[in-house]
């Protein structure tokens, strides 16, 4: 009995080592470690069309209910790797092939106390042609420090309204 117990303990803590320890859980996020350095331009408002064979995807990063400073910078993330960030009331755009795919927002850094990791997850099926808004609404009510992140499809005269209202967004990963 004793040396089943030590067999079923030796391979359980060798499995656990064996999970990757940089990725987020959802399917769409990137490593945990990954950081953006971004920049918001509000006297900029880009749109864009779709490429041939393409989608376009928006990103709307929605802190109106983020009663607190700093807001969060907000990674997103793309069938498991990051490609940009918001900061602020701000969006970005990309280009993406037709299929399903799997989407993350994630604070990447401590905003308050336990907030390391908050994230949002989705998936959807992108068609050529396609533009597709999403928001990622942070919250933290300062009242009830209670602190969300909700990553949510908006309909794109709603995503086209919100972007026209705040700042675009460019970025780079922090070295």
């Amino acid at each position: 009995m004793k040396s089943t117990l030590v067999a079923v303990l030796l391979i359980s803590s060798a499995w656990a080592q064996d999970k990757p320890k940089a990725v987020a859980v959802a399917q769409g996020c990137g490593p945990i470690d990954a950081k953006f350095e971004v920049k918001t331009d509000k006297e900029q408002h880009p749109i864009t069309q779709a490429e041939a064979g393409k989608a376009v995807m928006y990103f709307v990063e929605d802190d109106t209910h983020f009663e607190s400073t700093p807001k969060p910078t907000t990674r997103i993330g793309l069938d498991g790797s990051w490609i940009g960030a918001n900061h602020g009331n701000s969006y970005f755009y990309f280009s993406v092939d037709p299929g399903e795919h799997h989407l993350c927002a994630s604070w990447q850094s401590t905003v308050g106390p336990g907030t390391r990791h908050k994230a949002a997850a989705a998936h959807f099926t992108a068609e050529a042609g396609g533009i597709y808004f999403f928001s990622v609404k942070n919250s933290w009510l300062r009242e009830s420090q209670i602190m969300g992140i909700e990553l949510v499809p908006l309909d794109n005269d709603e995503g086209q309204l919100l972007a026209s209202k705040f700042s675009f967004s460019t970025f780079h990963p922090k070295e």
